[in-house]
């Protein structure tokens, strides 16, 4: 480990501590987050899930910020994707159990509201099933398609508000990779079974955690962008 990684872990530490410490500070996040749900999963998103990001650049390159990298116009970004998937996580979690009552599944909606059991875990996976078949996709492309208007235009915040050029990026994107590795393999393997649990999760904790997994993501992609560059 070097001197970066422990000032870096050290600061993340000083950071995230006070809610794990301070029943005030977390009281307090839990009741703003429940009167301003949109709100923090913007600020939440825009943190945690910039945070992977930089952690997969240092994965990626040795180093934890590069020129170039943007990493305010990425939180931007990704306070903005934390829209929608706060959006997603809501219309999901609602229309699924209710698309399952259709199918003959009763009580559907009702078992969700109860305690840990076979059914409720049956419906959670549904639930993320649905949710990273149909909406992540999406989402994930996006994502890639600002990151490389990002990087195109030096990581600047003035480049970031360009127009983006999305006819141009979608033609080069490396579909291999975003097939073979991104939707294939990430969606399957770790999305559906990190979001099943997600959705056993009470309400309020629910897009906490998914942000937390977005730690994960900028792993991901720094693995992603890995490839790509073979």
């Amino acid at each position: 480990m070097k001197k970066q990684d422990l000032i870096f872990i050290l600061c993340v530490v000083a950071f995230f501590l006070p809610f794990f410490v301070s029943d005030e500070v977390f009281n307090f996040y839990v009741g703003y987050n429940k009167a301003h749900g949109m709100v923090t999963s913007f600020i939440k998103f825009a943190i945690l899930a910039t945070l992977g990001e930089v952690i997969g650049l240092r994965l990626k390159s040795g180093v934890y910020y590069q020129k170039g990298f943007g990493i305010l116009p990425r939180a931007i970004v990704w306070g903005f994707l934390g829209l929608s998937i706060k959006l997603a996580f809501v219309i999901f979690a609602t229309g699924t159990p209710i698309f399952l009552a259709y199918l003959g599944l009763d009580g559907a909606t009702e078992v969700m509201k109860g305690a840990f059991s076979t059914d409720k875990l049956l419906v959670a996976f549904a639930i993320s099933a649905c949710m990273n078949l149909i909406y992540a996709p999406v989402m994930m492309t996006l994502h890639k398609i600002t990151d490389t208007h990002i990087i195109d235009n030096g990581g600047t915040l003035s480049g970031f508000l360009k127009p983006i050029q999305f006819s141009n990026i979608f033609q080069k994107l490396d579909w291999g990779v975003q097939w073979n590795f991104v939707f294939k393999k990430t969606i399957p393997f770790f999305w559906i079974p990190a979001h099943t649990f997600t959705f056993l999760l009470p309400p309020d904790y629910q897009v906490l955690f998914a942000a937390v997994l977005g730690i994960v993501l900028g792993v991901l992609l720094a693995i992603a962008s890995l490839k790509s560059a073979k």
